[in-house]
């Protein structure tokens, strides 16, 4: 089956669920790492619950999707399935990230260099219009154009 449909169809059998269990779907992958394939599936909280992913809620949501893509026996392949949450760590992958994380500290890589460096730390201000607005820790505003991020994943201050 295809990429798209598997991940599709995963979206469709989970959407209901996770509603009912205040989680919400992050990201899918359906990925081929050398012999193997994985499903991997990401749910978070609601921003306002102000609550994490426990992994008693990833055990819950793992053993839902099992059953629902067994009984529709929609994944020819043998395949791997992880259900986790996106990490202190996550990416940023909509536009409604950049808007959630506002203010909270982000690393940025970019496909081309900026004053000298492809690596951005700062803090997140905002998106609008497709730039990306970042506070360099010294001071410096930059605005990114999104086309020219290859990645933004919130920073874990220690």
């Amino acid at each position: 089956m295809a990429k798209k449909r598997v991940k599709d169809a995963a979206r469709d059998l989970l959407a209901d669920f996770l509603e009912e269990h205040a989680l919400e779907l992050f990201h899918i992958e359906f990925v081929k790492e050398g012999r193997e394939r994985y499903l991997r599936i990401y749910i978070d909280k609601p921003e306002e619950s102000g609550e994490y992913v426990s992994i008693e809620d990833c055990e819950m949501v793992s053993r839902y999707l099992s059953d629902r893509l067994d009984e529709a026996d929609l994944i020819e392949d043998n395949y791997f399935l992880e259900v986790s949450s996106p990490g202190l760590d996550r990416p940023l992958l909509k536009e409604s990230d950049y808007v959630r994380f506002a203010g909270r500290p982000v690393d940025i890589s970019l496909y081309r260099a900026v004053n000298g460096t492809k690596q951005i730390c700062g803090e997140l201000v905002g998106l609008k219009d497709g730039i990306v607005t970042v506070r360099e820790e010294n001071g410096d505003v930059l605005e990114l154009p999104m086309e020219q991020i290859s990645r933004t994943k919130l920073a874990v201050i220690i």
